[in-house]
């Protein structure tokens, strides 16, 4: 089993320079893998670089923090559709999901996946913050709203993917949505093991060499 059509070729880092992001698209090209991943300011350049190819651009929305407005998400997701993204990674509200707002949880993915339309909407739900309790709760929010992926992390918190929180996501999911697993999966077992335990997307900024023979 090749990892490729399974990778998300990420670069979210602050200091990321347009030479970096052309080289993303390059990489991305090479080895064909599934889609890029980057900040909504490098969504247009992403674009024009991936043009005469089938990669997909998705673009990150209230990262990593997942703490603006819920108005400021939607203007984000909104921007970045229009510039082009093909997926929407969003993440959630942690306080408010810890607060036990569930219906403000739900309202607010709601909302993005209206902006994201028939386009896949991921939500991160920095699993490193959360219980058990609440990762399960999560992922039954998302999927109650509509969002066609549950991902575990930004990879700027505390903790990336375990292989626990994707058994534990995919026995919540099911069916009902995807699994993106993401932060500090770096070789290519790593990689399948995810795969197997049931992620359909790898997000990771370590691509090329997880698909080196």
């Amino acid at each position: 089993m090749s990892p490729a059509k399974y990778i998300d070729h990420t670069l979210l880092k602050p200091t990321a320079t347009i030479s970096e992001i052309k080289q993303l698209c390059d990489e991305a090209k090479i080895h064909q893998f599934y889609a890029v991943c980057v900040n909504g300011c490098h969504v247009a350049l992403a674009k024009s670089e991936l043009k005469d190819s089938d990669i997909k651009i998705a673009a990150v929305i209230g990262f990593p923090l997942g703490a603006m407005s819920t108005q400021a998400k939607i203007a984000e997701a909104r921007d970045c559709m229009e510039q082009g993204a093909d997926e929407i990674d969003m993440v959630i509200n942690i306080g408010w999901l810890k607060s036990k707002q569930d219906s403000m949880v739900l309202r607010e993915i709601g909302a993005i996946k209206n902006v994201a339309g028939e386009k896949p909407l991921k939500v991160i739900l920095e699993t490193c913050y959360l219980t058990n309790e609440e990762k399960e709760l999560a992922c039954r929010l998302a999927v109650k709203a509509g969002a066609d992926f549950v991902k575990t992390s930004t990879g700027f918190g505390s903790g990336g993917a375990t292989f626990d929180d994707v058994v534990l996501m995919k026995r919540i999911v099911g069916s009902n949505a995807r699994i993106k697993a993401s932060g500090g999966i770096r070789d290519r077992l790593t990689a399948l093991k995810y795969i197997e335990l049931g992620a359909s997307r790898i997000g990771t900024s370590s691509g090329p060499s997880i698909v080196k023979p």
